[in-house]
């Protein structure tokens, strides 16, 4: 008796088949605009490009205030700064890979964000709030995936990824400090 339905070999065949499709569709494409000589997709390109940065200032801006709350909790408690320290430097280092690409000569911009306001008294209430600030900056680098260009979105994700590791990390420092 035959066998029916979808084999290996037949879904192999046929995703190979609809790869060479859209590799054949893709050559034949004309970049130039109609009348013109600039590439039909170059304003796309550039509001891309505008978006990106845009997130990106954003990125870099969120993880600054960050650095400044674990400044700010790592001083108000001395005790929690040793588990701090290398999550800070982990955003920090963030923060660089996050920066836009900035043209020759251009400026440095502004000064660092003012520090997040007042530090809680208790040693683990400021470290879970800390926690609840990196699991904040997760979801709007999550968020931001939806917006950004592959490059971007794949160091978001990965950023993301490390934001929620850090809450989960503060979430067991709070735990193991004491009050």
């Amino acid at each position: 008796m035959r066998r029916t339905g979808t084999t290996r070999r037949g879904a192999l065949t046929a995703t190979g088949a609809l790869a060479l499709g859209a590799v054949l569709t893709g050559c034949g494409g004309d970049d130039e605009a109609p009348g013109g000589s600039e590439p039909a997709h170059s304003g796309a390109r550039a509001a891309t490009a505008k978006t990106e940065k845009t997130l990106r200032e954003k990125a870099v801006r969120d993880g600054a205030l960050l650095l400044a709350q674990y400044d700010l909790v790592a001083e108000a408690h001395p005790a929690t700064a040793a588990g701090l320290v290398p999550l800070r430097a982990a955003v920090a280092e963030h923060g660089k890979a996050l920066a836009p690409p900035r043209a020759k000569g251009e400026p440095k911009k502004g000064a660092p964000p003012a520090a997040p306001g007042p530090v809680s008294a208790d040693p683990k209430a400021a470290v879970r709030e800390l926690a609840v600030a990196e699991r904040r900056r997760a979801d709007a680098h999550a968020e931001a995936l939806l917006a950004a260009g592959p490059e971007l979105a794949r160091l978001l994700a990965s950023v993301a990824a490390a934001a929620a590791a850090h809450a989960y990390l503060l979430t067991e420092l709070a735990e193991e400090t004491a009050v």
